[in-house]
């Protein structure tokens, strides 16, 4: 079970995240791409970072929203999500390429990871954009029950999917993330994440806020970066992963 943590995520001077303390404890980097938080220079320091300690860094595209962080759903029309999604995936691989690397998998960020999960239409153009800019690189997505649907769409395209689950945060009955609107939709004790990380790692599944046990299969756990807890969280979860 690999980790991932969400990474690169300040802008200007603002500094958002532990990336330096948490990166040596992770596998995957998703760095932000500028639109909904970083720049160039933020993006490259990253890039930097994860090679240093050997990780494997992921585009981590969002709308484009700088004030909201990426957590509010944008209305897009297809050629413009397709575009803006291009456009993100490559200025992070360009600052890879003159580090000697490139991006090596795609994992959607905030308001448009839940759409694409929820959305067809916005999934298929999620889809349809890594296809033609990065063809090689897995899609990472949300590990839900539906898990099988979605292989059968990428396997369709000659895309590999990469499911992922979350240590830090709540589900709903369906599997999916609880609206972090919702009271009780992040967890802020290392306790109720390890429980949930174990229940993923070890029964497959992770029982909603309201009680019900939902089946997930997962490749891959996030950390989120901006959570508090997210140093002592990922040395942690280091620890449980391994064991």
């Amino acid at each position: 079970m690999k980790l991932n943590c969400d990474m690169g995520e300040s802008f200007g001077s603002w500094v958002m995240g532990m990336d330096a303390q948490v990166m040596p404890f992770v596998d995957m980097a998703n760095i932000a791409c500028g639109f909904h938080a970083s720049d160039p220079l933020t993006m490259d320091r990253t890039v930097k970072l994860a090679l240093a300690s050997g990780v494997s860094i992921g585009a981590h595209p969002g709308y484009p929203d700088l004030l909201g962080f990426g957590r509010r759903d944008l209305q897009c029309s297809a050629d413009e999500l397709r575009s803006l999604l291009v456009y993100q995936m490559a200025a992070l691989d360009g600052l890879c390429r003159v580090n000697g690397t490139a991006i090596e998998y795609v994992k959607p960020h905030g308001a448009l990871y839940n759409r694409m999960i929820a959305d067809e239409a916005t999934l298929a153009v999620v889809m349809q954009a890594v296809r033609e800019y990065a063809p090689r690189c897995p899609l990472v997505i949300m590990a839900t029950p539906e898990a099988d649907r979605f292989r059968e769409r990428a396997t369709a395209l000659g895309l590999t999917l990469w499911f992922e689950a979350f240590s830090d945060r709540a589900y709903d009955d369906q599997g999916r993330l609880l609206s972090r609107s919702v009271p009780g939709a992040v967890h802020h004790s290392c306790e109720a994440i390890e429980q949930q990380v174990v229940q993923i790692i070890s029964e497959g599944s992770v029982t909603s806020i309201n009680g019900v046990r939902v089946p997930i299969q997962a490749d891959t756990l996030c950390i989120h970066g901006d959570n508090p807890l997210a140093l002592q969280v990922v040395q942690r979860l280091r620890g449980w992963v391994q064991s």
